[in-house]
């Protein structure tokens, strides 16, 4: 099993990256800040306004370190690889794969089952740890719904019904999530869903945290020789990382939410980390940036059983282990792809 390396995340703006030997070096301005042996990265982050000078760029291409740079607020805009690793067969048989909508129903429903059972683990385990009753039985009944949407979604006879059961299960959802907030309510507020830009301090956290899980999951399907961009449930768009975007979602719940609920319930972050910007949007500040990722990096290192492999495996090290079974799965060494169902 590979080894969970880290991911660097560089977020100091003017901070500015070159190369020294076999390390990266960081600056900013004159100071010296930080030096970090190459051998030990698998991926390397840039929020805002950080610069890589060339041979930074030519070292982790090199070693097979994915760059990716994003905003301050954790919105993608590119990312660097080296030449592209994994047989070519691989990436014909997934295009085929993706272009039948017989051969890729098995996998969006899979994948949609996922996505809908680890919601509903999230949901149950919320109604535990919870005291008040009517919060209890929201969250019960909205985990009942997405029982009855998992089962239909396992069994859906196209792949846009497939997709009608992922929405009505992630209405759901997201419309019982306040319920589980109980760290500073006043503060941590959730009425829905808002993406760009994030209108609340919940959804500022969700979409930080998926940023971060999108850039581990883009490079383990580097890794293996799969092509991010073209997937199964996402259609393919420009610029968009749609197989990257298909195992976000049976990970997003698991992953990401679990870690932001922790973070809003045990007060690791506080209200008055947030902005509100012009437009109404939301966001961080680099404290709080930091610490969030701190915590992601920290809880990457936990142990868990794999569902399908039965083995101890750093949680940091699921994305990987989904996209080499995808791989094997779509070289033919696997009947079906064993998304991953968290317990």
């Amino acid at each position: 099993m590979r080894k969970l390396l880290n991911t660097l995340h560089v977020m100091t703006q003017g901070a500015y990256l070159h190369r020294d030997g076999e390390t990266i070096a960081i600056k900013v301005g004159q100071e010296l800040k930080l030096r970090v042996p190459i051998h030990t990265l698998e991926g390397l982050v840039c929020w805002g306004q950080v610069a890589c000078s060339p041979p930074v760029l030519g070292l982790c291409c090199e070693r097979s370190v994915g760059i990716s740079f994003l905003t301050e607020q954790g919105k993608f805009l590119a990312r660097v690889t080296g030449p592209v690793s994994g047989n070519v067969l691989l990436r014909r048989q997934q295009y085929r794969m993706a272009d039948g909508a017989n051969t890729a129903l098995p996998t969006v429903r899979i994948i949609v089952a996922a996505k809908i059972a680890n919601s509903r683990v999230i949901l149950l385990r919320a109604a535990r740890e919870i005291a008040d009753e009517a919060r209890q039985n929201a969250l019960r009944e909205a985990a009942n719904q997405l029982s009855w949407a998992g089962l239909e979604a396992a069994r859906a006879p196209s792949i846009d019904e497939a997709r009608g059961h992922e929405g009505s299960a992630g209405q759901a959802y997201f419309s019982v999530f306040d319920q589980m907030i109980t760290g500073d309510r006043e503060a941590f507020h959730f009425a829905g869903r808002s993406r760009r830009p994030p209108l609340d301090r919940v959804n500022a956290l969700l979409s930080f945290v998926y940023a971060l899980l999108r850039h581990d999951i883009e490079s383990a399907l580097e890794t293996v020789g799969l092509d991010p961009a073209v997937g199964f449930l996402h259609t393919d768009r420009p610029g968009r990382p749609s197989l990257a975007l298909d195992l976000m979602e049976e990970l997003r719940s698991a992953l990401a939410d679990r870690l932001v609920l922790t973070l809003i319930n045990r007060r690791q972050v506080q209200g008055t980390g947030f902005t509100e910007q012009e437009g109404g949007g939301i966001l961080m500040d680099d404290a709080t940036r930091k610490q969030v990722v701190a915590a992601w990096q920290q809880r990457k290192q936990d142990e868990i059983e794999h569902p399908f492999l039965k083995e101890q495996i750093p949680l940091g090290l699921v994305p990987y282990t989904q996209a080499l079974l995808l791989a094997r799965f779509i070289r033919g060494g696997l009947d079906a792809y064993p998304a991953f169902f968290w317990r």
